[in-house]
């Protein structure tokens, strides 16, 4: 049996870019692919990004309680297939699932054995550099990432592990050592992220 891991960040955390890393070096681990009423960004290929569906079309998946969770994000709607999850981890998988913290919240309550992880960027200017480089957002939405991302981290706490993505190749280090059963010194409730998230969403609130 295979072991699920969920893991969430703000939006420019370099959330993406530590999973594809993980996937390129461990072939026992797959990423879920979520259903999404969203619009396919330039490069994205149906089946391996997401699955694009209509509002209408994830509605009906809903009402069929096809969904280990579902949330509305960014006034788009994303969900993971229950039965998608469920074959991969029976066939002895390691399966990663990118989702929202509220997406996290949910997938604990079905799924109790899996591990949280939540990454965060090193500072407030670094979040909003990195949604800048990446050059798919309008001015409007960067400011609404922005805006959301002080929400997004304080949930921190219902998370096992926060990986805090300042040094990439140490980051990815230690994600490895989450997938492999150790990262005590990862945990969520260590001192040092109290402090980090008190000057993230300070900068924002001041």
């Amino acid at each position: 049996m295979g072991q699920l891991f969920v893991i969430s960040a703000p939006s420019g955390a370099g959330k993406t870019s530590l999973v594809r890393a993980l996937l390129a070096e461990r072939p026992n681990l797959v990423v879920s692919v979520s259903h999404t009423t969203r619009t396919p960004r330039p490069q994205e290929l149906e089946g391996r990004d997401y699955y694009f569906v209509t509002p209408a079309r994830f509605h009906e998946l809903t009402e069929q309680s096809a969904f280990l969770e579902h949330a509305c994000v960014f006034d788009n709607f994303y969900g993971t297939g229950k039965a998608q999850i469920e074959q991969k981890l029976a066939a002895g998988k390691d399966v990663l699932l990118e989702i929202d913290w509220q997406g996290a919240q949910q997938v604990r309550r079905a799924m109790p054995a899996c591990k949280t992880i939540f990454i965060l960027p090193p500072s407030r200017s670094v979040l909003e550099q990195r949604l800048r480089e990446r050059r798919t957002d309008s001015a409007a939405t960067i400011a609404r990432r922005l805006a959301d991302a002080a929400t997004d981290m304080s949930h921190y706490k219902e998370f096992d592990f926060v990986v805090v993505n300042d040094n990439f190749e140490r980051a990815t280090m230690e994600l490895r050592s989450v997938l492999d059963g150790g990262a005590a010194d990862l945990k969520a409730s260590r001192p040092a992220i109290s402090s980090l998230i008190q000057s993230l969403i300070g900068f924002h609130t001041a």
